[in-house]
């Protein structure tokens, strides 16, 4: 399966591979594994049989490069969208919501505050970004933000709803141990708030208790 290009820009792509659903996937790239090359599309396979759009921040700006409307305002439209992306994807899943209407949101691992001086991961890409970069709020109609244990600190400050910690999982772990139940994810994220809870449960999360305390300071060992 080969996406083809429905934008091809300097500082951002967007792909789309068609699908017999009706419902979109806006699935936003995270920085890669290669610093030396432009993010690759991501969950090609996790998001079959619905039509997908695949976002790549190419200079990792975490949505902060000129560009990123005109660039979604390419997305194919269909009645219901939903935003999916992990880490600085998932930064950008919550950045899509103020420029498409979109219905739901999986975001794993978003960071709240991508430049914050007390951030020392990856610290190389964010140089130049604002210190005060904050995550937006997300305007869709259902929010799902799943962290991991060593997301602590980025995860404090989100205030959305459902908010979900699986505390045998690091930052690099969690979207490919989801991975496996990402389709009736997908599904649940749009039509059943209760059975995504579930879900997410029997894949080791844990509703997010509020205050202070919500998250434990230490990584899973590994």
């Amino acid at each position: 399966m080969t996406p083809e290009a429905l934008v091809t820009g300097a500082h951002y792509d967007l792909l789309y591979l068609p699908g017999t659903t009706e419902t979109l996937i806006l699935a936003c790239a995270s920085i890669g594994h290669d610093p030396s090359r432009p993010p690759s599309p991501e969950w090609i396979r996790s998001t079959r049989p619905h039509p997908t759009a695949f976002l790549i921040d190419k200079t990792r700006s975490w949505g902060t490069a000129p560009g990123l409307a005109g660039t979604l305002a390419r997305a194919p439209k269909y009645p219901r969208t939903l935003a999916l992306g992990a880490s600085m994807g998932g930064f950008l899943a919550l950045q899509a919501t103020h420029l498409l209407p979109i219905d739901a949101v999986i975001a794993m691992g978003p960071q709240h505050r991508p430049a914050a001086r007390w951030e020392p991961r990856w610290r190389t890409l964010t140089a130049d970004l604002p210190e005060t970069l904050t995550a937006p709020k997300s305007q869709a109609a259902r929010t799902y933000l799943l962290h991991a244990a060593d997301d602590h600190q980025q995860a404090l400050d989100f205030t959305e709803a459902d908010h979900i910690y699986f505390p045998n999982q690091s930052h690099s772990t969690l979207a490919a141990h989801l991975k496996p139940a990402l389709p009736g994810l997908i599904q649940a994220a749009l039509t059943d708030r209760r059975h995504f809870l579930r879900l997410t449960a029997q894949a080791g999360g844990q509703r997010r208790p509020r205050g202070p305390d919500a998250y434990p300071r230490h990584s899973p060992d590994g």
